[in-house]
């Protein structure tokens, strides 16, 4: 069986690890930690980067930090994780839930204005298979209501829109390093600071609300608890995994783009002959190549074409079922406007197998799994 996904593996993270635990540093922000985050903040071009638990974590954070109040309300897609909701609803917010765009599954900014309320507070974008959203639309609906943006941008490293970095247009920035991801610590993520007011209360609020980073850096002779906060660092093992793998996002990106590209080429025809749809790239973005999908005709069509992969060796799955029809998505918020395609084009979409050095043997039996579904038909 071709899996799905397999967890990105590039020959040093055993070293480094052996590394944290000779450096006797296991816990939160050691040297490899100082490493992931200054790397972020370089690629990203500016900004605090802190390395997190989870993509979750993240959010929660940048949620938090953004003084939600219940009653509060936060826009989003319906098609996403539940992380994206369930940071906002543990803030307190109720959960206003907009359609997204059929060509690339993100919010569709045309409908964020007219889900704004007296009670708006934050626009949460998801940038979708790593393709950005129109965030010069999206920037300017918050400029001008005066609303905060925060980004999930947990599949979008190395991704950006116009040349920007995904994830450093809005006041924060989620990334995630999950197994599933480009670049993985197994469980991780990274908050990123856009607006330097913020980084002391965010550094408090990770570190359990204490002022233990002023510590470190000698602004204080002893760190004590200043405000609300949790535990939100990773261990330094964990950040010596990422590390090795960032030294070489580039060769991973390049590679994972190179897989991405065999796919769009070869199911062109079929694209053609009206069989199925191929992702969209709009000319503003450049991707990371996070997944690849295809979208059937239907429910029913995708349904059989997965049992058709599974049958031939290859293992392929659907993605987000919307939020607002699940039980806590009716309990926390409710869907602004019509759902003219977020239900309709979640039913027809499926994911193939892409990760880091993805044989292309068993690339080809991927393709050939997808073209023998449609022969004819």
């Amino acid at each position: 069986m071709i899996n799905f996904n397999e967890p990105p593996f590039v020959g040093k993270e055993l070293e480094y690890v052996k590394q944290a635990i000779e450096n006797k540093k296991i816990c939160g922000d050691g040297a490899f930690t100082q490493r992931c985050n200054e790397w972020i903040e370089q690629a990203m071009g500016g900004g605090k980067a802190l390395l997190t638990t989870s993509g979750t974590a993240a959010l929660e954070m940048a949620a938090l930090l953004s003084g939600l109040q219940p009653g509060d309300e936060v826009i989003l897609p319906s098609y996403t994780f539940s992380s994206t909701a369930t940071a906002f609803v543990l803030a307190g917010a109720r959960l206003v839930f907009v359609d997204i765009r059929p060509d690339t599954m993100n919010i569709d900014e045309s409908k964020i204005e007219l889900a704004i309320t007296d009670r708006t507070r934050v626009i949460a974008v998801v940038h979708y298979a790593g393709v950005g959203c129109d965030m010069d639309a999206i920037m300017g609906i918050a400029d001008r209501y005066g609303i905060k943006v925060i980004e999930d941008a947990a599949q979008a490293v190395m991704s950006t829109y116009k040349g920007k970095p995904l994830g450093t247009f809005g006041d924060f920035g989620c990334f995630s390093f999950h197994e599933t991801k480009n670049y993985s610590m197994g469980e991780g993520g990274a908050l990123l600071i856009n607006d330097s007011s913020y980084i002391e209360s965010a550094e408090i609020l990770r570190e359990k609300g204490t002022n233990r980073s002023k510590y470190f850096r000698g602004q204080v002779d002893k760190y004590t608890w200043v405000d609300y906060g949790s535990s939100y660092l990773p261990s330094d093992m964990n950040a010596a995994y990422l590390w090795a793998q960032l030294e070489i996002a580039e060769q991973i990106n390049n590679n994972r783009l190179d897989c991405w590209a065999r796919y769009h080429e070869a199911f062109a025809p079929l694209e053609e002959a009206g069989m199925l749809q191929r992702p969209v790239i709009p000319q503003e973005c450049s991707h990371n190549a996070h997944m690849y999908y295809l979208k059937l005709a239907t429910l029913a069509s995708r349904t059989e074409f997965i049992s058709h992969l599974k049958e031939n060796g290859v293992q392929a799955t659907f993605h987000y079922v919307p939020l607002h029809s699940a039980p806590a998505g009716r309990k926390f918020g409710y869907f602004a406007g019509a759902d003219e395609f977020t239900t309709l084009e979640s039913e027809r979409l499926v994911r193939l197998p892409l990760y880091y050095n993805l044989k292309k043997d068993d690339q080809e039996t991927v393709i050939n799994a997808v073209a023998s579904f449609f022969k004819g038909k």
